[in-house]
């Protein structure tokens, strides 16, 4: 599988990286229905088996769960993958997360995650969001001496606009950001990804498929039964009016898709991957299957012509 430069971080990555925000389990408020921990396991062994370099995680996914389980693949490797965890994100006693952005509660999070992770290092550490406000430079400076001290390789940030990354790049270079792209969201297109290329800023995506949706194996009944803690069951993607003229795209990617033997989700990734300032996809897999559907999209490339018949059908989609 091909490599691509990371913005200035000095690491080479593969076009699609392995996420594992649904492995977390079904147990917070965040979660995706029941999960197999034997099969998230198998999944991101078989992701490291196909060729995929680095896995993105974070503490707040199933409350330290899924950090446990990328620690519990990785027992044995040989060859390392790169580690991509976040912090800012924290729980209580009673589950209940918040945003917190405090030199004390980073530094903490951060031996955590380490410890979860039964790594002495972590290689690209992101703060999550970017609330609260106020804290921005205070989390930063935090980060900054994370590296300084050799427990992070590299820092980032995960939602953060551009007036953010600003006032973050004014105490620390900004080595990475992620934020949500795909067909139906692409915000970042007019002012964030710009500034990225102009500030050689390394881009990976997240939620590329839209949280399935663009999977190609939604389906309507299945997103109207969606377990009752599955976060999507409230998302507004998933439920009508969108829910409808959400799958007529999905069978044009159908469509596209099977003139490349590709599935549906591998076009919807492929094409968050045309974008000059997107250095890569996070692509999240629940069983060694589901990998296999979406790796493909790593080698994917849509031509102008497919481009711009997904661009019309875009437009056309009725404001909803």
């Amino acid at each position: 599988m091909e490599k691509r430069r990371f913005g200035n971080t000095g690491m080479e990555i593969t076009p699609i990286g392995f996420g594992s925000w649904a492995i977390g389990g079904e147990n917070w408020s965040h979660g995706w229905g029941p999960q197999d921990d034997n099969k998230a396991v198998e999944a991101i062994e078989r992701a490291l088996e196909l060729g995929i370099n680095w896995i993105d995680t974070a503490a707040v996914y199933g409350l330290g769960h899924s950090e446990k389980l990328v620690a519990k693949a990785l027992e044995g490797t040989t060859e390392k993958p790169y580690i991509f965890t976040k912090c800012s994100l924290v729980w209580d006693s009673n589950r209940h997360i918040s945003n917190r952005r405090k030199r004390d509660s980073i530094w903490k999070e951060c031996e955590t995650s380490l410890m979860r992770l039964k790594t002495d290092t972590i290689d690209l550490y992101q703060i999550h969001w970017p609330s609260p406000e106020d804290d921005i430079e205070m989390g930063w400076r935090t980060m900054a001496e994370l590296k300084e001290e050799g427990l992070v390789k590299h820092i980032g940030v995960s939602n953060f606009n551009v007036e953010q990354m600003k006032r973050a790049k004014a105490i620390a270079p900004v080595e990475s950001l992620q934020p949500p792209y795909s067909m139906l969201r692409r915000g970042i297109e007019q002012e964030i990804l710009p500034f990225c290329i102009e500030h050689d800023i390394g881009v990976i995506v997240y939620s590329p498929m839209l949280s399935g949706m663009l999977s190609g194996t939604m389906t309507h009944e299945r997103a109207l039964n969606l377990p009752k803690n599955d976060w999507r069951r409230n998302n507004k993607e998933f439920q009508e009016p969108r829910l409808g003229h959400n799958l007529e795209l999905v069978e044009l990617l159908r469509t596209i898709g099977q003139k490349h033997g590709a599935s549906p989700g591998e076009v919807a990734v492929a094409w968050t991957l045309r974008h000059p300032g997107v250095t890569a996809a996070i692509v999240g897999g629940r069983s060694a299957e589901q990998v296999d559907g979406t790796v493909g999209a790593a080698t994917l490339i849509l031509n102008k012509e497919e481009i711009t018949d997904i661009e019309n059908f875009i437009d056309a989609m009725p404001d909803q």
